[in-house]
């Protein structure tokens, strides 16, 4: 059943999938505790990398945009050099992306360690205690800065009217190689189709994406 919700004067439209929706939560929720129990090690190691390298703190927290425009507080490896934000201004005529997305290849605020981390998609790991809290998901759209937000037309929101995501179709088809408008058109892809099948689907293609490291920078 399809149903309108209304946030901060924004009307989201979103097809109703009750059962769907406890099997994901429930998914997520299990698999990510297990990941974080089998993997702490693997934290570990790369939080002592990135102190090795300069010091500076291993989490980069940001506020992100998940379902219904609310913001909450994300989680990755910090794979920038420590005041990168007040670089970004200086930076805007290298931007390799369109619309509202920011990406430069050789970006020469990202690390050493950093440059590691984001080939191979290690930087998101701390996104699996976003999971745990209910932001986001395993599978779904990526959660956006606010202030990519704020220049999103109406068609664009529709992208947040369901749970964002560790992974989605832009993820496994070559991420930064695809611009902001076929991202979006991605996500209407998702929404249109998510169920479990589709989600297992997504999930066994990140493994050859993040392998291939196709456009992850």
């Amino acid at each position: 059943m399809r149903k309108e919700v209304i946030q901060n004067g924004v009307v989201y439209y979103v097809e109703e999938k009750k059962i769907y929706s406890v099997i994901k939560r429930v998914f997520d929720f299990t698999a990510a505790i297990l990941f974080v129990l089998l993997f702490w090690w693997l934290f570990a190691g790369i939080a002592l990398a990135i102190k090795i390298d300069d010091g500076g703190p291993v989490f980069y927290v940001s506020e992100r945009v998940g379902i219904f425009g609310r913001e909450f507080r994300f989680y990755k490896f910090r794979s920038m050099k420590i005041g990168a934000e007040d670089m970004l201004e200086s930076l805007q005529d290298l931007n390799e992306a369109s619309g509202e997305l920011f990406k430069i290849k050789n970006d020469p605020r990202v690390t050493r360690v950093g440059k590691f981390l984001r080939k191979t998609s290690l930087d998101e790991l701390p996104q699996i205690f976003n999971i745990i809290k209910g932001d986001i998901s395993f599978v779904g759209p990526r959660s956006p800065l606010p202030r990519e937000v704020a220049n999103y037309t109406d068609y664009s929101m529709q992208r947040l009217s369901v749970i964002g995501g560790l992974s989605c179709y832009w993820q496994v088809s070559g991420r930064s190689q695809i611009d902001f408008s076929g991202m979006v058109e991605l996500d209407y892809k998702y929404i249109r189709e998510r169920g479990i099948l589709t989600d297992l689907k997504i999930l066994f293609l990140t493994i050859p994406a993040v392998i291939k490291g196709d456009g992850a920078y």
